[in-house]
């Protein structure tokens, strides 16, 4: 029989771009050390380390409070130190939690919360937690503010599980929307949003709103694929709310956007974990401004998409 168990997966973003940028030698002592603080952390607040993955930590935890609290703490003293560290160096940390039946066997853990918890990391963005539904309900008197992200399409779940983001940022402004010209739509009645179509290079595909959320991204993982290194494993997602079409920014390098037929179509909207709803015709740049020709650029056009512009950031 299996125990209520809270499993973590903590992973470094980044670690093939330090392995170039300084030799294998120095690049696996840094990740090393840093995957011992990580393991460090996650013992301070009652967890066990159940192993190292390379560039990543697996551990469990007695609940789902303990874990948040560990999580917590790691995103927040992380990004301290990154701010230290010269940019090609910086590697995030991107963080699933799920709780859920676990079963150990000979040290190792197995279980669907451990499955869930490994494709929450690798779905969550650089400097993000995502946790599930039971994990959020166990918090007890930890405060961690948290955002209902709503059911996420995991791969090899039948159901999608409800996720949330948990917030760590003490202030938001880091995580504001990055600078780029943005001349004020005009405002057109709302209509509620039924489909997107996307084309890269020679790929079209339609996407109903019943069939969001999905992902844009470099790995087979993600519905829409642009192969490119300047695009993310998991770029940015698109997900229907409240009858308009939302593009959410989780990448490492930012979004653009750029609608068709407005008085600001010559402008670009820069996104760096913030979101826009997209309406009627544009293209989406993924990793680098659309100014520049060479950027992985993507087409898209709405029917029936809420045409007035919201651009937020997420909290």
């Amino acid at each position: 029989m299996g125990s209520q168990t809270t499993v973590v997966f903590a992973d470094l973003t980044g670690s093939t771009r330090v392995f170039e940028a300084i030799g294998n030698a120095r690049a696996t002592e840094t990740v090393t050390r840093l995957i011992q603080w990580i393991g460090g952390v996650c013992e301070m607040h009652g967890g066990r380390v159940v192993k190292s993955l390379g560039d990543g930590v697996f551990a469990v935890f007695t609940n789902g409070g303990s874990a948040t609290t560990a999580v917590l703490e790691l995103q927040r003293n992380h990004h301290k130190r990154l701010q230290t560290w010269p940019a090609p160096l910086r590697m995030e940390l991107q963080i699933g939690v799920a709780s859920g039946e676990v079963v150990e066997v000979d040290g190792d853990c197995y279980g669907d919360a451990v499955n869930l918890a490994s494709r929450l990391s690798d779905l969550a963005g650089p400097s993000q937690i995502w946790a599930t539904e039971a994990v959020i309900d166990d918090l007890g008197n930890v405060d961690a503010r948290h955002r209902n992200l709503g059911p996420i399409n995991i791969r090899g779940k039948n159901e999608m599980p409800v996720v949330y983001r948990i917030d760590w940022q003490d202030e938001v402004s880091d995580f504001l929307t990055m600078p780029a010209t943005l001349v004020p739509p005009p405002r057109i009645p709302d209509s509620t949003f039924g489909q997107i179509e996307l084309s890269w290079l020679d790929v079209r595909t339609l996407f109903r709103a019943a069939e969001l959320p999905i992902h844009l991204g470099r790995v087979d993982e993600a519905q829409f694929v642009v192969n490119d290194p300047r695009v993310s494993r998991l770029h940015a997602r698109i997900e229907a709310r409240n009858g308009s079409c939302v593009l959410v920014d989780v990448s490492t390098y930012g979004t653009w956007v750029r609608f068709h037929g407005t008085a600001g179509a010559s402008g670009e909207i820069a996104l760096r974990r913030e979101e826009c709803v997209l309406h009627g015709s544009g293209e989406i740049g993924l990793g680098a401004p659309l100014s520049d020709f060479s950027a992985p650029t993507i087409s898209f056009n709405t029917t029936g998409g809420n045409v007035q512009l919201a651009q937020r950031g997420l909290r």
